[in-house]
């Protein structure tokens, strides 16, 4: 059984830096992507960042230029570092893994989530 552990959520200001760590525990995982997702209250959930497991990462134009994320294929972690952070960016992030389970089989895990909270 595949689960993801996120850390790093807290309550800061406008303008301060965050950094958001997840990692996946099982055996002999093969990850294809890992990304962060968030939802804020009453807002669907929308993804923030993606990277392959060659390193090619995604964003939202919301949080380009502001936020980078990483990965760590051996420890089978990925990392959202959130500089510059704005109210809008209140939400609870989630993070994902897609894993590549059988040669033609993919399955998507998602962690509990994590509160990042900012203040104006």
């Amino acid at each position: 059984q595949v689960q993801l552990v996120e850390s790093g959520g807290d309550l800061v200001q406008a303008g301060d830096s965050l950094r958001l760590s997840c990692a996946a525990s099982g055996s002999s995982l093969r990850i294809n992507v890992m990304g962060w997702y968030r939802q804020a209250p009453g807002k669907q959930r929308e993804l923030v960042a993606s990277i392959t497991r060659g390193s090619i990462s995604n964003y939202a134009d919301s949080v380009k230029g502001r936020f980078t994320i990483s990965r760590d294929n051996a420890k089978n972690t990925v990392a959202l570092q959130m500089n510059s952070l704005k109210p809008e960016d209140t939400a609870v992030y989630y993070c994902n893994a897609v894993i590549q389970e059988t040669l033609i089989i993919t399955r998507t895990y998602w962690g509990q989530g994590t509160q990042v909270t900012v203040s104006s």
